[in-house]
């Protein structure tokens, strides 16, 4: 159930406007509120998934309330309703923050659609704040050896900027863990980091996935979505296992990096975007730009920085601090009593062959602490992680 406040001084369009949302979906509870002071109260007093509010009103206009409202509940989304001589004030309200704006009398198809675009980003921003909340706890990078030093120092110079990054390591390296950390260190980090990965999504699926798709732009489109471009405006769109995108798909990110505008599948509309792209691959694009795989002018767009994240047998030094890591997590996960490694497993697990890098020695850890004593012995992992 969507709740959408109306904010309208003129009670004809007032009730116009709650009259079609009501009737156009019965999952829309609609509130009204006949001026910017008492909508602004209403917000403080309610939580509301959609508020749609007038510029000029009295008391307290659209962008008094847009501002206030942005300061104590951001994650609302606000369409504005602008009369003819308000448009160069609806646009600026928009670079304030406001997802978008309609013309009096309101189009009705241009209403609905609008409506429905703010629900779904706003249904994808609460999603990313409800895993943003954890990314403190699952994203920390562990290590101290002169290799993830490195990566750290980068990331210390680079995230402040807005440059694109192209990280390259094998799987199972923690990719997406220096991803997030650019994020979470960058000015963009109160916005949304919107993950994707390319691998997992069909060739055919991967650009209504990232740029959405309008109503009928192909048989299981029942209504129009919005893609992870627009769920990453002002935030970071992060771009796992970029090389295994199509050849249309990436022709399309070309495009939103050189013009900062996307297009929904099914339509030449353009739609502007402000987004940071961190790209990842496990693949070497310069081979795959010589076999074709991979356009080369998107490689440069990408590659502004790049950040290698070296294998587990590369940084053997880490492994006994990673193994505690991972075992006070998993012991607390599981919730049975902490667990000591002795001297000589650590040892042992430091002379391993990690194929799968930090992936595969947290389920060995796991592996462990399951099945071995309150302390892990060396005979133990000849027993249980025997390479």
């Amino acid at each position: 159930m969507s709740r959408i406040l109306v904010i309208e001084d003129e009670a004809a369009i007032r009730r116009v406007l709650v009259k079609i949302l009501s009737e156009e979906n019965d999952t829309y509870t609609v509130e009204e509120a006949e001026d910017g002071l008492k909508g602004l109260e209403t917000i403080k007093g309610k939580d509301f998934d959609l508020v749609l509010c007038d510029i000029k009103m009295p008391k307290m206009d659209g962008v008094e309330v847009l501002e206030a409202a942005r300061k104590i509940k951001p994650e609302i989304p606000f369409i504005m309703i602008s009369g003819h001589g308000d448009l160069d004030t609806a646009v600026n309200t928009m670079r304030a923050g406001a997802f978008d704006y309609i013309s009096k009398p309101p189009d009705l198809n241009r209403l609905l659609t609008t409506v429905r675009n703010a629900l779904d980003r706003k249904e994808l921003v609460v999603e990313n704040t409800i895993l943003k909340k954890k990314v403190g706890k699952n994203y920390e990078m562990v290590g101290e050896s002169e290799e993830i030093s490195v990566i750290k120092d980068m990331i210390e110079k680079v995230a402040p900027t807005d440059a694109r990054v192209l990280i390259t390591g094998s799987n199972g390296t923690g990719k997406e863990l220096v991803a997030h950390w650019i994020h979470e260190k960058s000015a963009r980090s109160g916005s949304p980091f919107i993950e994707v990965n390319c691998a997992a999504i069909p060739s055919e699926l991967i650009e209504s996935e990232l740029f959405g798709h309008v109503k009928g732009a192909f048989t299981s489109a029942v209504k129009d979505r919005a893609g992870k471009f627009e769920a990453a405006n002002k935030g970071t769109i992060f771009l796992d296992e970029i090389g295994d995108m199509s050849l249309s798909a990436q022709a399309k990110v070309l495009r939103a990096l050189q013009e900062n505008k996307i297009s929904r599948v099914g339509t030449d509309k353009d739609i502007k975007v402000d987004v940071r792209v961190v790209a990842a691959t496990n693949k070497n694009l310069k081979e795959e730009i010589k076999e074709g795989n991979f356009r080369e002018d998107l490689y440069h767009r990408l590659a502004v920085i790049l950040i290698k994240v070296p294998s587990l047998n590369d940084r053997r030094d880490d492994i006994p601090v990673l193994i505690e890591h991972f075992s006070k997590k998993i012991t607390s996960e599981q919730g049975i009593a902490p667990k000591t490694f002795s001297t000589k497993a650590i040892k042992l697990l430091q002379g391993y062959d990690w194929t799968g890098n930090i992936r595969e020695l947290r389920n060995v850890v796991e592996r462990l602490i399951i099945l071995g004593g309150q302390e892990v012995t060396e005979a133990d992992v000849k027993l249980f992680a025997s390479k």
